[in-house]
């Protein structure tokens, strides 16, 4: 392939994605592989000044195999949410040139690159501050933009549901509408911008972190509890309170 010629040359994307708050939360998965709600939601998307992740991602022949880094510690990628969205973005990468550089990427060559990734967040990391919803939102757009993909918002947020549920909600700013979908594959669950971060100039959120240190309860540990014991629950996703 065309790239072999330039061995050590480094292609680097970076992106930011700030962390959404529900209005409206999800809380409940029917589908735990595919990350699919029981019912919509609804979130305002906060401003990345404020809380956000920066992630710059980087692609070279020289790299032996994919890594990542979170705030400075490496982490593993082996887990099959992060596998997710590599994957699906990786299907949907195109032809990229750097005429600069002198490098040419095919589309095919994209599966055998591996990339290395660096993730960093302004606020508390799994805290509750949906650290992990500004992450893989971050992290897919990112690799979306380094792969040269073509999909619109709402695709892009399809796959970034897949890392985590509440992630495909901060792919937009403003008011955004998490369409739960009915579809079995997950294929039309996805993010929706009701309004956009004008629509409402004077909303103001005031955010006290009286602790930054990590939840004892993951939101998948609680979600998946809350499937299997409330009645109130199977009540909300009958109800749908989005519609």
């Amino acid at each position: 392939m065309a790239m072999e010629a330039q061995a050590q040359w480094v292609l680097t994307a970076t992106g930011r994605s700030p962390t959404n708050i529900a209005v409206i939360k999800y809380w409940g998965k029917r589908d735990e592989a595919l990350i699919l709600p029981v019912n919509d939601s609804i979130s305002v998307t906060l401003d990345p000044d404020h809380l956000s992740a920066t992630t710059t991602v980087a692609a070279s022949p020289a790299f032996p195999s994919d890594r990542m880094w979170l705030n400075g510690k490496e982490i593993a990628l082996s887990g099959g949410r992060f596998q997710n969205c590599l994957r699906e973005i990786r299907k949907r990468a195109r032809d990229v040139e750097d005429e600069k550089k002198g490098i040419k990427i095919k589309k095919e060559d994209w599966e055998k690159l591996h990339v290395h990734i660096a993730s960093y967040n302004n606020f508390p990391t799994a805290a509750g501050l949906a650290s992990s919803a500004a992450g893989f939102a971050c992290l897919v757009f990112t690799l979306g933009k380094l792969m040269n993909v073509n999909e619109d918002y709402g695709e892009l947020s399809s796959i970034a549901r897949q890392g985590s549920g509440s992630a495909c909600r901060s792919i937009y700013g403003g008011f955004v509408k998490w369409c739960m979908g009915k579809n079995n594959d997950g294929s039309d669950s996805m993010a929706v911008q009701l309004v956009d971060e004008s629509h409402w100039d004077d909303l103001v959120i005031i955010i006290a972190v009286v602790s930054s240190k990590q939840k004892e309860t993951s939101s998948t540990s609680g979600m998946r509890d809350t499937v299997e014991t409330s009645p109130l629950l199977q009540y909300r996703a009958q109800v749908n309170l989005c519609r």
